[in-house]
């Protein structure tokens, strides 16, 4: 028998709420595919041979002969203002707020940074490469969660030159 609405709805959310990357399901003729985009919002994925090729979410799915479902709410990052300096990753890997599980966070919203200060962690193939800043400034936003997955050229943080 073919997921409900409901239970396709609850799947979203959970999914949306949970630290996956990527999520498919093929069970008795419903078909689904969830990945997380490089921002942190999840996207429905159509499948081969549809389209479009991806739609962002929040989406409303509807099943052949029924009404739509509420989309699931997802925030994304918010767009990069002309006078912000953004941190990208350097590297693909998982990032780290802080140098141990148990130890501060490196940066705040909000904190006063100095160039070559360490604002994360990303770790590749078990190596800690700590990610410094380039320029002094004040950390608007933090675009990625602890212990997600960021790929290469993906925005970190963002930043206000010079903050005084």
């Amino acid at each position: 028998m073919p997921l409900s609405l409901k239970e396709i709805h609850d799947l979203i959310e959970r999914i949306s709420r949970s630290d996956f990357s990527c999520f498919e399901l093929d069970h008795d003729g419903t078909k689904l595919k969830l990945e997380r985009r490089s921002d942190g919002a999840m996207q429905i994925v159509a499948p081969v041979g549809a389209a479009p090729a991806a739609v962002a979410v929040p989406v409303a799915v509807t099943a052949p002969g029924a009404a739509p479902v509420n989309p699931v709410p997802v925030q994304a990052a918010p767009a990069p203002a002309e006078d912000l300096h953004e941190v990208k990753s350097p590297i693909v890997g998982t990032f780290y707020r802080s140098p141990s599980p148990k130890a501060d966070v490196f940066v705040e919203t909000g904190s006063r940074i100095k160039a070559g200060q360490t604002l994360c962690i990303v770790e590749a193939m078990k190596l800690m490469n700590e990610i410094e800043c380039d320029v002094d400034g004040e950390i608007v936003d933090i675009l990625i969660a602890n212990g997600q997955p960021v790929e290469y050229g993906e925005v970190l943080f963002r930043l206000r030159i010079n903050a005084a």
